[in-house]
């Protein structure tokens, strides 16, 4: 589940708090990262039960109105295709979702009120409209439908931001990723596999794992080789006064050229370029992508960048 381009953001954030230190500890770093990682699969699990919730919620407002003094019709005879959704109710019932919850303790017990104004818009959006207008039920609709409720809604959803914000720092800049997990998730749901329908993994292999561990170490334990290329491939910089967020993209690039021979040079350069939209200028952007472009053409130049694998000899 975790991908490459999330490692890469958490290692870097994580670079940030360990020069920003006055402790500096290899392996206290490389704790914080892995749980860091780790919070971002909480908050996998975490949304997923978002919608479960809701559905609660919705239940249990038509369960009120069907005991009003006085019910209408449409009280007593509620449209209930939201309620019993067949992915919602294949979520409830999975195994692995309910035991991950349930180890980490995480639930929305204590934000009624972001599951009340979630309901509220969906109820009002077309999405949900156009949804329970449809008198065929499919499962295939059902699983297109809380994939859009996810993407359209919950995503651009203000509060659940401020909600997270107040529960984990590592959150807030995770969401837009982990609800991309989710929809993938929910697309390969099958019917068939109730209850045992399985999740993401965490990593997509022990190699991914390893490449976490072997980025943080590497651009660490380097810190002097992989700073002395930056000040010398920006000479007509004052290294002083450029971002310290800018330094360490490039560092971490670097590394990548360096000490990671399977990578493709191009992904790298591809990765960090991606990476300093979010935390750098448009300015810096430029910049970060000529200082790497000049290092990379004098690494390969010397010698110094080997590429091994399938179709990356001499790249």
């Amino acid at each position: 589940m975790i991908s490459r381009r999330i490692i890469r953001t958490k290692v870097l954030q994580v670079l940030y708090a360990y020069y920003s230190s006055e402790e500096k500890s290899l392996g206290k770093t490389e704790k914080e990262l892995f749980f860091c990682i780790h919070k971002s699969y909480d908050l996998y699990h975490y949304l997923m039960l978002l919608v479960i919730d809701i559905a609660d919620y919705a239940e249990k407002r038509i369960e009120i109105r069907k005991k009003k003094h006085q019910p209408t019709h449409e009280d007593l005879h509620p449209n209930t295709k939201f309620i019993t959704n067949l992915v919602i109710e294949q979520l409830r019932t999975n195994r692995q979702l309910n035991a991950y919850l349930e180890q980490k303790k995480l639930s929305w017990v204590n934000n009624p009120e972001l599951i009340k104004e979630l309901y509220l818009i969906m109820v009002e959006s077309d999405l949900y409209k156009n949804y329970m207008a449809t008198e065929d039920r499919s499962y295939l609709d059902d699983r297109k439908f809380i994939a859009k409720l996810f993407n359209k809604l919950i995503l651009i959803t203000e509060d659940l931001y401020i909600v997270l914000e107040e529960q984990s720092i590592f959150w807030n800049d995770d969401v837009e990723f982990v609800i991309s997990m989710i929809v993938k998730t929910i697309k390969r749901f099958n019917e068939f596999a109730g209850s045992d329908q399985s999740l993401m993994p965490m990593y997509k292999d022990q190699e991914d794992h390893d490449f976490a561990k072997d980025l943080i170490r590497k651009a660490i334990i380097n810190h002097d080789e992989l700073r002395g290329l930056i000040e010398e491939h920006s000479k007509n910089w004052d290294v002083d006064r450029i971002a310290f967020m800018d330094i360490l993209i490039m560092q971490l690039a670097i590394a990548e050229f360096l000490y990671f021979p399977s990578i493709p040079t191009k992904v790298t350069m591809n990765e960090y370029i991606e990476l300093s939209k979010f935390y750098s200028t448009e300015k810096s952007r430029n910049f970060i992508n000529g200082i790497l472009d000049k290092t990379l053409k004098v690494l390969k130049s010397s010698g110094k960048v080997e590429k091994v694998g399938r179709g990356l000899i001499g790249e």
